[in-house]
């Protein structure tokens, strides 16, 4: 069975954040082609001569993140290139999340710039769905952190920070060969040269001669496709050669995200095999100044402790 047998697809609105009045008590979300917080960039104006998509829907990115598909849990508007899917029969959460996995799953097929404006309606769903998906529990995930009115801060108030100075030590990770060094367990993480899931490979067990102390920020420096990525590790960990751990004193979980934001930027420059190890001390960044002209450390830690979710980390 195809998307387009059900679901009635719906072309989104095709508007403008910045032509929207931004607001935080109307309920009605903003969904762009991000991947992230369900599509969601910001809870907007009601538009009188236009009525926002309700709950319910699941939008699908046609372009951009392609193929991110997720269940919209209130009233929403759409940028461009999104599409509404809109169940032609009564679904429960669980469904509508499992087809929304299927849908992204085809996301392989829209590499190089391919947008699925028009083939979305014609992807394939499987024809039953698995017993597991009712009998999983779907628990929402909660959070105590009541908005703050913290601002992320305008350019100017952003100075250039050196690597070198930024972080007091640098120190290459250890685990040259992980087949022949390393035994399976449940003691401590492996990482490796990979982005997803904050580098981790695997649990294994604790070797003294290989483990690398966490608080760092984990520097993604050679390996395949993910160089120039960074992640932050608060626990000990055995790390693969390929990765460098910087540490400053200032340095916690909540620091550590912003860095790790702020430092993705940097991923673009090491594309086509270029090496991140050897420029790493010399790479400025752009970080909050404090006035004393150091990087403000206590605004970054408050701007993520503001953020909702913040409680999860």
């Amino acid at each position: 069975m195809k998307v387009k047998d059900l679901f009635t697809l719906k072309q989104g609105n095709s508007l403008e954040l910045m032509h929207i009045g931004v607001s935080s008590n109307t309920g009605i979300n903003f969904v762009s082609r991000t991947a992230q917080n369900n599509g969601v960039v910001a809870q907007v104006d009601r538009i009188e001569e236009i009525e926002p998509f309700p709950a319910g829907f699941i939008s699908v990115a046609l372009g951009g993140s392609v193929l991110s598909a997720f269940v919209q849990t209130k009233p929403f508007y759409t940028a461009f290139h999104i599409m509404a899917l809109q169940p032609k029969r009564d679904m429960a959460l669980a469904e509508k999340l499992y087809y929304c996995m299927c849908i992204t799953s085809n996301v392989y097929r829209y590499s190089y710039g391919r947008q699925a404006n028009k083939t979305l309606k014609d992807i394939e769903l499987p024809d039953t769905i698995p017993d597991w998906v009712y009998s999983t529990p779907v628990t929402p995930i909660k959070t105590s952190i009541v908005p703050q009115a913290v601002i992320l801060r305008p350019a100017e108030q952003w100075a250039d920070f050196r690597m070198g100075d930024i972080f007091t030590k640098f120190e290459n990770c250890k685990c040259s060969v992980a087949r022949d060094l390393l035994s399976d367990g449940d003691d401590c993480y492996y990482l490796g040269a990979k982005k997803s899931e904050n580098g981790v490979m695997r649990r294994v067990a604790y070797d003294n001669d290989l483990m690398t102390a966490g608080n760092c920020i984990v520097f993604i420096c050679d390996g395949q496709g993910s160089v120039g990525y960074t992640n932050y590790m608060n626990e000990d960990f055995i790390g693969s050669t390929t990765l460098t751990v910087g540490r400053n004193a200032h340095i916690n979980k909540y620091i550590g995200m912003f860095l790790v934001s702020v430092l993705d930027l940097e991923r673009p420059k090491y594309s086509f095999g270029r090496k991140y190890r050897t420029k790493l001390a010399d790479t400025s960044i752009k970080l909050p100044a404090a006035p004393d002209g150091s990087p403000d450390w206590a605004y970054m830690e408050q701007y993520i402790k503001s953020l909702p979710y913040s409680d999860r980390i």
